[in-house]
């Protein structure tokens, strides 16, 4: 039997990530793990199903990935590019991706999203920041930490709808 390993915020820190953005990383590399044990052996089939009219778990697959490139450009003081404009619009929209593709991709996407943790200078979180085409404020931390907290929405969403497809494929 496998040893089962503590939640990773329990399992101290990370290392190169500063302090104060811990819990951010601790929470994208829970999403991590949680994502691929759910995922695995999941039908592709299944990939863009809707049950109940809710959001697919290729979509949650495509937008974490989105999200979290999104506020990170943000958070380095940067406007989004016409390629993550394109991406954002085509996010809901059903792909040939196979689900370990989706998830290899977000996978690299919070392997970038900790490589900027770990070069964010702690000094400049206060750092404002703005958001959108409207420029409304934020701050470095408040991205960086609405970015893991975002992840976590969507898991937990993707949680549920996975559960649920599952057991209606059960049933038939």
């Amino acid at each position: 039997m496998a040893e089962t390993l503590p939640e990773v915020w329990l399992r101290g820190p990370v290392e190169g990530i500063p302090s104060l953005l811990q819990p951010a990383a601790h929470a994208l590399l829970q999403a991590v793990e949680e994502i691929k044990t759910l995922l695995m052996d999941f039908p592709d089939a299944l990939l863009w199903e809707r049950p109940a009219g809710v959001a697919s778990p290729g979509f949650h697959l495509l937008h974490i990935s989105g999200v979290l490139d999104r506020l990170c450009t943000y958070a380095k003081g940067e406007q989004l590019t016409g390629d993550q404009l394109a991406y954002l619009k085509k996010e809901s929209e059903p792909q040939t991706s196979l689900t370990q593709d989706l998830i290899a991709k977000l996978i690299e996407q919070v392997q970038r999203t900790l490589q900027q943790l770990k070069n964010t200078d702690e000094s400049r979180l206060s750092d404002l920041r703005t958001v959108g085409r409207k420029a409304l404020p934020s701050t470095v931390q408040g991205l960086l930490f609405h970015a893991a907290e975002h992840t976590m929405r969507h898991l937990g969403q993707l949680l549920v709808t996975v559960r649920v497809l599952k057991d209606v494929k059960r049933e038939k």
